[in-house]
């Protein structure tokens, strides 16, 4: 049975699916998706929205955001219920991701937002600098599209609407049909939070939906998901000539150097790579062990693997839950036969869990992995530990950056200087020392990816600011004749060139003015 089900409706000329729990795989509500003409009347209606809330100052924007926050503290049980219904993740995971990290990063931009989008002043270089002054203005693009996944549907949809909010546009957004009702909260706390009608809007609907939402006229996508689907979103905003930033997924190495704290090492490497049942774009999937600590640190990382609690009758005390989506269940038995098969050995799990009537597969860990194995290439997206053994550092580097995703990753050492060091050299958006990764729920980190896992830069001033249009403004102090006028004579243009030999010439007065 698929999670979500395309079903009739006498009198519906909306797509209609039936929502399955991923949990006890049994109907959990219906999803009408928004149509065309939906989609182009939400948008009509947040650009009418957004002009009277552009004009605001960013402070009193933020007021609205910080009541947002309280509101969310106080509905935290109903979101976090809310997710672990239709995702099946355990209590910890929705409680740290889709509350703690929402609140820290509201709260963050809330906070910053007047510094970060304040007009500057900058120097005008040069002589030029003589007779002008310059001003950079932070202007709101408009109205921002914002595409949700299923993986983080709170959380995801949450933290770019506060900060395309905080710029002064207004927001529609799109859940994913796998998670729609906990998209959909967000819409109902604004309101309640009393931001206008029109300026946070939530659409219910599928990938078409989502498409219309691309096509539908806004001045920005923020797209999260699958690369196959990012690179389609970018191709429409390149021929729209809108901008777009893409966060596609991830392949994260981890490298543990002999000199790591194996126990702190092997706790990160499950957390990384099982939390939130694996299914997060900066999760652990390729471990590089240095051989000399390889058997030490597989035997913990298997010790501690047995040791997971799974299941809903653990409540608050479980560890890995249930696989949000059929589809991704398919992938990840499809990677873990393909490895198998090719010789790698499965330490623990393995498999579905049987025990459970839902979509759980059991917490794994594999050795004598290789990078022709499907699990080492391809996103599995699953609890899946993945361990291969090295010669040294040099050669984890090498296999690290032999991924076409580059998105995170993390480096373990006792020497903070070697773990910098290994860190910068790996090719991809952000790297951890002695942690998994945690760029995202940094919100003073610009988070992005490199080659296939993205396009652009989410998250601090950096992610705040796209949600800008950065308009220089060139003021002439206004003194004497115009330099530049009409009409144009030969003397002119002679006398042009002498004055830039006197500027940059290497003559004493051009040394000095360089």
């Amino acid at each position: 049975m698929s999670i979500y089900q395309p079903i009739e409706k006498a009198g519906e000329n909306r797509r209609v699916y039936q929502l399955t729990s991923p949990v006890t795989m049994e109907p959990i509500g219906e999803l009408v998706c928004a149509n065309t003409d939906d989609v182009k009347a939400a948008v009509a209606k947040a650009r009418e929205a957004q002009k009277a809330w552009g004009e605001l100052a960013v402070e009193e924007r933020a007021k609205t955001i910080k009541k947002a926050v309280q509101i969310i503290l106080k509905r935290q049980d109903e979101i976090c219920e809310t997710v672990i219904r239709e995702t099946g993740k355990v209590p910890a995971d929705a409680l740290s991701m889709e509350i703690f990290s929402v609140v820290d990063a509201m709260t963050y931009y809330a906070k910053h937002a007047k510094k970060f989008l304040a007009t500057e002043k900058r120097k005008v270089p040069g002589i030029v600098g003589l007779a002008k002054k310059m001003k950079i203005v932070y202007k709101p693009l408009g109205v921002v599209g914002v595409i949700v996944p299923w993986n983080g549907p709170f959380v995801l949809a949450a933290n770019p609407a506060a900060q395309a909010l905080l710029a002064g546009n207004a927001v529609v957004l799109k859940g994913s049909e796998v998670t729609p009702y906990s998209t959909k909260l967000l819409e109902d706390i604004y309101r309640e939070a009393g931001l206008p009608d029109g300026l946070l809007q939530v659409l219910m609907g599928d990938g078409q939906t989502g498409a219309d939402l691309v096509e539908s006229g806004v001045d920005k996508i923020s797209f999260t998901g699958s690369v196959n689907t990012g690179r389609k979103v970018a191709e429409s905003c390149a021929r729209q000539l809108i901008p777009v930033t893409l966060e596609l997924g991830g392949k994260d190495a981890m490298i543990v150097c002999a000199d790591a704290n194996l126990e702190r090492a092997a706790d990160g490497a499950l957390a990384g790579s099982c939390m939130n049942t694996g299914h997060y774009c900066c999760g652990t999937e390729r471990i590089y062990v240095v051989e000399s600590v390889y058997d030490q640190f597989v035997a913990k990382v298997v010790e501690k693997a047995k040791a997971l609690k799974q299941g809903p009758e653990h409540g608050g005390d479980e560890d890995v839950g249930a696989v949000f989506w059929d589809k991704q269940m398919t992938i990840i038995e499809s990677h873990v036969e393909d490895a198998r098969a090719k010789g790698a050995k499965i330490l623990v799990g393995g498999s579905r869990n049987t025990a459970q009537k839902g979509l759980y597969y059991l917490p794994t860990v594999m050795t004598d992995v290789t990078h022709d194995m499907d699990i080492m290439r391809d996103e599995t997206f699953g609890p899946i530990v993945c361990i291969q053994k090295v010669r040294d550092e040099n050669e984890a580097l090498r296999l690290a950056n032999e991924s076409e995703f580059g998105l995170n990753g993390n480096v373990w050492t006792a020497d903070l200087d070697k773990g910098f060091n290994l860190a910068r050299r790996i090719d991809t958006g952000g790297v951890s020392v002695n942690d998994m990764a945690m760029t995202y729920g940094v919100p003073a980190a610009p988070f992005g990816g490199r080659k296939h896992s993205g396009v652009g830069q989410v998250n601090s001033i950096t992610g705040l600011r796209g949600y800008c249009f950065a308009q220089p403004i060139l003021i002439d102090k206004g003194k004497g004749k115009l330099q530049s006028g009409y009409p144009y004579s030969s003397q002119n243009v002679e006398g042009m060139k002498k004055f830039m030999n006197i500027l940059w010439a290497k003559t004493p007065l051009g040394r000095w003015l360089a």
